[in-house]
C-alpha cells in the first residue's frame, strides 16, 4: 500500500459553495481564464486554481495508477487558507474547506484521505476546527509556515499544538506566499528558493520557541524535505550556543539540530544525493513519500526517486509503505 502523504486538491463543490455563499465569508470567485481564481476580503487575490489542482477523480486516480501510488493525502491549496479574514468569517471558510474536501475524499475513500486546514491566528478557533475535523475523518492538519507573514512559532498556538497532540493527528508545516516577494518574482525563484526558505524559517521559530519542548508528543511533518533545516542545521546550533538567548526569544531546552530525529519529512528534494543526506541525518524512520502533486514543482516520479538515491527495497517500503502507517496513525482507521 504505497501512500503519497503530500498532495493538494480543490473539489467543485468548493468552488460551487463559494459562489453561492462566499460573500457572507469574505471570499469571492473570479473567472475569466481557464480555471477561477479567488479573492478575499483584505484585498488578497490567488493565481488561478491549477489545472491538476481542480482535476476530477478519474483524472487523479489514472496517474496514481499510473505511478503505483495506492493513496494519496490530499489537503488544500494553502495560498486559499485566508488567514487575513475577519475571525468569524475565517472560522466559515475554514469549516467549508475541510467540509468539502472531507466530502470528495468519502466518496473517492479507496484512494484518498483528508488533509484538514483551521482557522488562525486563533488558537482555540483552530483547535475547535481540528477537533471537528478529525470527526469528519482528517488523517493530518497542514498549516503555513507562516501566518500573514509572521512565523508560525511566535504566534501563541498552544492550544492547536495541545489538541493535535491528544488527537494524534500528525501537523504538515507547509510554505505559503501571503504577501508579494519582489527578488524572487524572476527565474523561478519563488517555488525553488523562496518557498523552502519559508518552511526553514517556520521550522526554527518553532524549535527555538519550545514548542517541541512543550510538546513532545507533537508530530511535526516538514514539507519539502524539511526545507534547508537538515543543511542548516548545525548553523542553527551555533547560534543557539552564541546568541543573546533573553533578547532573541530562544527558549529552546536542546541545541536545535537534537530535534531532527524528533520531526518527520517528506521525500520531495528532487535528487539523490540530498535525500540520502536526510536519510542519514533524521533516520529512514523519520521519512515518508511525497509528490507535492498538482504544482510545477512536484515530484512526479516518486518511487523512481526513491531507487535513485540508492535505497533498498526494505528502506523504500519503509519509505512508502510502513512509515505512513505508523507516524499518521488514523490511517490506519481508514484501511
Amino acid at each position: 500500500m504505497t501512500i503519497d502523504v503530500h498532495a493538494h486538491y480543490v473539489p467543485q463543490s468548493l468552488v460551487a459553495a463559494a459562489r453561492q455563499r462566499g460573500a457572507d465569508m469574505g471570499v469571492r470567485v473570479i473567472d475569466g481564464a481557464a480555471t477561477p481564481a479567488l479573492e478575499f476580503s483584505y484585498g488578497f487575490k490567488v493565481r488561478p486554481f491549477f489545472p491538476k489542482l481542480v482535476e476530477t477523480a478519474a483524472q487523479r486516480t489514472a496517474w496514481l495508477d499510473s505511478e503505483r501510488i495506492d493513496r494519496q493525502l490530499v489537503a488544500t491549496w494553502p495560498d486559499i487558507y485566508a488567514y487575513g479574514l475577519l475571525p468569524k468569517q475565517c472560522v466559515a471558510w475554514h469549516a467549508l474547506l475541510n467540509d468539502t474536501l472531507a466530502g470528495w475524499c468519502d466518496d473517492n475513500t479507496g484512494r484518498f484521505a483528508f488533509v484538514a486546514s483551521v482557522p488562525l491566528p486563533n488558537a482555540e478557533d483552530a483547535a475547535a476546527e481540528l477537533a471537528r475535523a478529525a470527526n469528519l475523518g482528517a488523517v493530518a492538519v497542514m498549516v503555513s509556515s507562516n501566518v500573514e507573514g509572521q512565523n508560525i512559532g511566535e504566534l501563541p498556538l498552544d492550544a492547536l499544538w495541545a489538541s493535535a497532540s491528544q488527537l494524534r493527528i500528525p501537523v504538515m508545516i507547509h510554505p505559503m506566499a501571503s504577501a508579494p516577494m519582489p527578488r524572487a518574482a524572476k527565474f523561478g525563484l519563488t517555488q525553488s528558493v523562496q518557498y523552502t526558505f519559508d518552511t526553514t524559517l517556520g521550522v526554527g521559530s518553532l524549535i527555538f520557541s519550545g514548542v517541541l519542548d512543550r510538546f513532545p508528543s507533537l508530530t511535526l511533518v516538514l514539507s519539502h524535505g524539511g526545507g534547508a533545516y537538515p543543511y542548516l542545521a548545525g548553523r542553527f546550533d551555533i547560534m543557539h550556543a552564541r546568541m543573546d538567548k533573553s533578547s532573541q526569544s530562544d527558549v529552546a531546552q536542546r541545541a536545535p539540530s537534537s530535534y531532527a530525529q524528533q520531526m518527520v519529512y517528506d521525500s520531495i528534494v528532487h535528487a539523490p544525493k540530498p535525500l540520502r543526506f536526510l536519510a542519514d541525518l533524521v533516520g529512514i524512520d523519520r521519512l515518508v513519500l511525497g509528490t507535492d502533486y498538482s504544482f510545477p514543482p512536484a515530484d512526479l516520479s516518486p518511487l523512481a526517486s526513491l531507487r535513485a538515491a540508492g535505497f533498498n527495497a526494505t528502506d523504500i517500503k519503509k519509505i512508502a509503505e510502513d512509515n505512513p502507517y505508523l507516524l499518521f496513525p488514523r490511517l490506519n482507521h481508514r484501511r
